[in-house]
Parts: C-alpha cells; sequence; structure tokens
C-alpha cells in the first residue's frame, strides 16, 4: 500500500517550549485517521507542519515522498482548517470556480454541490454575508475543490447542526470509499469511534497510543454487561460470587457487571436465572479510554 505520509522523529519548539516531540508515524493511501488529544497536545502544530505551515525544528515529514511545501504536494490536498477566513467580495460560487482553476483535476461544480449540501441560495450569497453554517459547508467544499488525494480536516464540525454533522460524515464515508486518504482531529470522541480507522493519541507532544478504536478501548476501556431485572438485589448477590465478575453493582434500574469475559457472564445470566432482561453488552467507550490514557501518561511525567 502507498505510504501517503511520514513523519520521522519530528520535533517543534517554540521559545525552549516542545510542542511536538520525537513524534514519528506513517499513513498509508485510503487510511481514515483521527488525531485526538486534549488541548495543547501538539495536534495542530503536528497538522501545520504537515501542511508546510510550519516547519519541524528536528526530524523528516514527507507527503507523497515530498517535501509538504512542494508543488507537487499542495495540488494532491485539501484542508479545512478551523477558522474560515475567505475573501470578501465574492460570492461562494466565484469563490468555488476560482479555487477549483488552481488545480489541474478539480471536482466539477455539481459534484462539490452533490457532495457537501451547498443550496442555490448559498451559491448566490456573497462571502461577507455567510452564515456560520454557510461557511461551513463553503470551507468544505474549498477543501474538496481540487479533487484531493489526502484531506485534512481541523475541528471540522465544530458549529455544526445534527443534521449538517451526519451529512458531512456520510460524505466523508463516500470519499474514504474512492480510496481518498483523510485525516481529522475532533474533541468529539464519538465521531473518531464511528468513522475513524485508527487512532493518533497526542498527549504533552508525543504520541501515547496507535491504533484502532476497538483495540484502544479493548486495551484500557472496561467491558461490561448490563441488564434490566425485576429483583436487583437477587441478581447482585447470584452474580457477585462468580470470580469472571470484576466489579458488579446498580445503576438506574439496571445491574451492571464489568469483566474481562463478556461471553462468560451472558452464559452466567441464564445459569444463574436472574430473569435478565433487555441485556446490552458494552465494550468500553473511547472517552473512558482517552481519560485513562491521558491520566496515566501524567501522572508519569
Amino acid at each position: 500500500m502507498t505510504e501517503i505520509v511520514r513523519v520521522q522523529h519530528v520535533s517543534k519548539t517554540f521559545h525552549d517550549k516542545k510542542a511536538v516531540n520525537d513524534v514519528s508515524f506513517s499513513i498509508k493511501k485510503g487510511e481514515v485517521v483521527a488525531i485526538l488529544g486534549p488541548n495543547g497536545a501538539g495536534k495542530t502544530t503536528t497538522i501545520s507542519m504537515m501542511l508546510g505551515l510550519m516547519h519541524p525544528t528536528n526530524g523528516d515529514l514527507k507527503l507523497f515522498g515530498l517535501d509538504p511545501s512542494d508543488k507537487k504536494v499542495r495540488e494532491k490536498i485539501g484542508t479545512m482548517l478551523q477558522e474560515v477566513s475567505v475573501m470578501n467580495g465574492l460570492k461562494v460560487k466565484e469563490l468555488l470556480e476560482l479555487i477549483r482553476n488552481y488545480y489541474p483535476n478539480p471536482l466539477s461544480l455539481k459534484e462539490l454541490i452533490q457532495l457537501t449540501g451547498l443550496t442555490e441560495t448559498d451559491l448566490k450569497t456573497r462571502a461577507e454575508k455567510l452564515s456560520g453554517g454557510q461557511k461551513r459547508r463553503l470551507s468544505f467544499a474549498l477543501a474538496l475543490s481540487g479533487n484531493p488525494d489526502l484531506i485534512i480536516f481541523d475541528e471540522p464540525t465544530v458549529g455544526m447542526d445534527i443534521t449538517s454533522r451526519n451529512r458531512f460524515w456520510k460524505t466523508i464515508n463516500q470519499l474514504a470509499d474512492q480510496g481518498k486518504t483523510i485525516i481529522f482531529t475532533t474533541h468529539y470522541l464519538q465521531e473518531a469511534d464511528d468513522v475513524a480507522e485508527r487512532i493518533l493519541l497526542f498527549h504533552n507532544g508525543s504520541i501515547i497510543e496507535d491504533g484502532t478504536p476497538a483495540e484502544i478501548k479493548a486495551r484500557i476501556a472496561k467491558q461490561a454487561v448490563s441488564f434490566a431485572t425485576d429483583d436487583p438485589i437477587h441478581s447482585l448477590e447470584k452474580l457477585n460470587k462468580h470470580a469472571v465478575v470484576t466489579n458488579i453493582y446498580q445503576k438506574n434500574n439496571r445491574v451492571i457487571v464489568q469483566t474481562e469475559d463478556t461471553d462468560a457472564v451472558l452464559a452466567l445470566l441464564f445459569e444463574e436465572k436472574v430473569g435478565a432482561r433487555q441485556i446490552q453488552i458494552e465494550n468500553g467507550k473511547l472517552d473512558e479510554a482517552f481519560e485513562q490514557l491521558t491520566n496515566e501518561h501524567q501522572e508519569a511525567m
């Protein structure tokens, strides 16, 4: 598989403070990768270096085997940053036509409308008159204008309503199916869990985890089986004596059984005849893993 991004021992220092500290990773063609981490973890600095907006203090960073500032690289990437800044005085349609003409193989205006949900009203509106939602749609369309092979999004759904957010991720899935390589940051961990094939978790300028959402949750977050029952006290007493049960408690009229073997607990529910119904398996949540990992690394410093 073709390597699209290669980062080797990259560091970035500002006034003797390392914002990014000896980071290494590679991203292959067609991967959908989420870069996560608390504020100040080094996410945006890393993306800025990938875009050629900053240069590493140390280390080597390549996109498509070239320096990020190379014209051939710029023709292959699209970017949607948190802050949307466009030229006033031009209508959305005029802006899109202008940006499309900078690229050798741009998407058509019709394709951009289909992918981003831009309306006729949007296209006729001048940049300075755009609402927040219209600006996000325009920014998305500008990122896709050049038909990029690599698309980088920094907090793309901030300010989007639920409908717009759902449409955005549906489009991202379509682009991924076409073999586009997609990198995004987000504070909405459920988005990363739902969309990303791989997560790079940053903390204090370093990568502390690199894996699929399922791998990260399985290593860190607790698995559990929950169920409703008419006699929760009886269930607690019957199940708590089994070694496979790590912890058991009642919450919101449901019994929660934490375990490392959910299959074994499911079998126990029927063997012990606790009257379990509405059974659910919880394989851990990404926010729990995120919190535990960052806390562990903070304590280790």
